[in-house]
Order: structure tokens, then sequence, then C-alpha cells
């Protein structure tokens, strides 16, 4: 069938709009009409050569929508189920019998091969030009920066049709990725204190999700004073400027000591190497924002001996049907209002979502693709 899609040429190439040839749905697919997909940092930062997906592709994987066909196999979704797009994972893999799929041990494949790996057809793209050359499609299981995507049927999470769709893609990938990482990954304790930097949209879900536990010390950093007064509005006990003090010394005046929990969402290197310091004996340091390729950092060997843990968290650990859900039953009840991040744009203004986002005027831009 014939769709539109953004495709990227090459490294640090523009999106460029233009009509592509999908396939039909095999054994274990899923063909679903984008309603909407987020924006999201890896986009660009696979747009920039940091993430190794082969070139021309489709990116976008932040995708909600409505299954149109299913493929062989497939029982548990059906044509018209409302869905959102989860991460791509193998299923076999010791971590996926587990119900780790966001450490499936192909992942590095599933996300970014940008072919299918399953199946009768394992190992060519369903994404075509139409002059018959191949695209690399499947970007995380989906490539949502079209009209329609061909994703696996077990990463589909079906919603209630009275939910927006228009509003649930960013569900997909960095909403989850900040709530996750502290409910899966910190799961901070009575009375712990819990420290977060980088106020973008990872790091306010991380703070809405901090709310709901019983962490009584919540700290936002951020070099933003706008998105600090938010931070505070969802949750955050105190605010810091990082621009006015330094992380450690902040971290030391309002918890009399070191953090428990400090959650890195900036993926800067020189932050994580300050805020590491920020936490004490037992505590845990959580890496959750992308840095570079290749990026290396560094810690004190003997304060990390005492005891420190780090960790990194993809997506929020756990899996797509376990951790959605419950965030959008935190939501209906008022207690998870992702909402307020979001900004909608046309199918048509990729770049100025893009631009917003840069500038900081847009948190969570979402492209509205199909009504």
């Amino acid at each position: 069938m014939k769709i539109d899609a953004y495709v990227v040429e090459g490294i640090n190439e523009p999106f460029v709009r233009e009509e592509l040839e999908l396939d039909n749905p095999g054994p274990g697919e899923a063909l679903v009409r984008v309603v909407a997909t987020g924006v999201c940092h890896t986009d660009l930062n696979t747009q920039s050569g940091d993430m190794p997906l082969p070139l021309p592709g489709v990116f976008g994987h932040e995708g909600s929508g409505i299954v149109e066909a299913v493929g062989e196999g497939v029982t548990d979704i059906k044509p018209g189920d409302h869905v959102i797009m989860g991460w791509a994972f193998c299923g076999e893999c010791r971590n996926c019998v587990r119900g780790e799929h966001r450490y499936c041990l192909n992942i590095g494949a599933e996300l970014l091969a940008g072919i299918r790996l399953h199946g009768p057809d394992a190992g060519t793209s369903a994404y075509s030009r139409t002059d018959g050359s191949s695209v690399s499609g499947h970007f995380f299981g989906q490539s949502s920066f079209a009209t329609y995507s061909l994703t696996r049927a077990n990463a589909l999470v079906k919603v209630d049709e009275d939910i927006d769709l228009n509003l649930l893609g960013p569900l997909a990938c960095g909403i989850t990725t900040g709530a996750g990482a502290v409910l899966n990954t910190a799961q901070p304790g009575p009375g712990e204190s819990v420290v977060i930097i980088g106020t973008g949209a990872v790091g306010l879900a991380a703070i809405m999700a901090a709310r709901n536990t019983p962490a009584t010390t919540i700290i936002a950093m951020d070099l933003q004073d706008s998105r600090l007064e938010l931070a505070r509005e969802f949750g955050a006990t105190h605010t810091v400027n990082t621009r006015d003090k330094n992380i450690v010394d902040a971290v030391n005046e309002i918890c009399s000591g070191p953090a428990d929990y400090v959650i890195d969402c900036t993926g800067n290197i020189k932050v994580i190497e300050q805020a590491a310091d920020a936490v004490g004996l037992m505590g845990t340091f959580i890496l959750v924002g992308g840095a570079p390729a290749e990026a290396r950092f560094s810690l004190d060997h003997m304060r990390t001996l005492f005891g420190k843990t780090v960790v990194g968290t993809l997506g929020g650990s756990s899996n797509s049907r376990t951790l959605i859900p419950a965030l959008i039953e935190l939501y209906r009840q008022g207690r998870f209002p992702f909402d307020r991040l979001v900004k909608f744009y046309g199918f048509d203004d990729l770049d100025q979502a893009i631009a917003d986002a840069h500038e900081g005027g847009t948190i969570k831009a979402v492209l509205q693709v199909s009504s």
C-alpha cells in the first residue's frame, strides 16, 4: 500500500516527506494507521548518526493509532483496536521470558536494524520507494513518522477508546522512560530522597512518578527557571537552578547529606560525573539521558566502592504492557498529568516541532498524523 512518510537520506540530512510503499502484515505483524506520534530526542540523535539505523530510513517511535489489519497467528489484537506501539523485542531470550522486554538480548537489532527480523520476510524491509529501492523502517519496531506503520503485534498495547489517541503516543518511550526510572528502577522507600537532573519531558515524568511514591524529598534540577516552576507544580519539593549552585552542594544542603537516588536525564558527561558524587553510601545513581555515541565517564573509585550503585535504565524498564496501562490509570485518577507536557503539531510541521523543542518552548511535541 502507499503511505506518506518522513525519510532521512543520510546523517544530518533533513526529514523529507515522500510517498513510500508498505508491505501487508505477515505472521505476527499488525498494520496500524498512525493517529499521532511523539517527537523524541532519540529520533534526532539517530538523524545525527549517534544511533546506527541504516539510512535512508523512516524514524518515529512514539506512535499511537488504530489497527487496520493483522497477520497470520495474531489473536490478541484485531482491526479497530486503539493501540500504543511499544518497543520491539524478540520474545524468546531469557530477559524477554522474564518480562524484561526493554533488556531483550537482541534489543539493538530489534530497534535499529531497519529490517524485519522475524517470519518468512526476515532480512528485508517492509518499506520501499516507488522505484523499488529499499528504505529502512521498523525503527523501534514502528517507524511512526508515517501515515501507517507495520509493527510486531506483541509490542502493541491496547487502550480504551474513550482516551484521546493523540495524547498517548509519548507513553511509548519518553514519558515511560522517566516514570519507569522512578517506579521500576529506583523504587524509593518511605522518607527517602530523589534528585532528578534535567526537567524535559523525561525528567518531569520522573517527578510526577516520584510524587506517587513514599519519597518525601523530590529535588528537581535544571538550567531553566520556567521548567523548574513546572517541576514544583508536578511534585518537586525543592528546585535548584544549576547555573547558580553546584549539584553536590545543593543536595547536601537540602538533604543534610547525600541523596538516596539521583537520576540523570541530561546525558551530559560533566553533569553525570558531578551528579554521581551527590549519591552517598548505599545510594543509587541512575543513568537515563542519552549521551553521544562512544561517550565515557569516570567515577571516584573509593566513593563508589562504599556501597554505591550505578545503573542504567532503558525505556523505564519492565515492559510496555505492564507500565503503560498503569500510567494511563494514574492519569485517569489525576495523579500523572502528563497531558500538560504535550503540544500538538500538524503532520506537515515536523521541522517546526523540532525547532520549538530545541528552543525549549515545547516540552513534548506530538505530530497529529490523521484523525
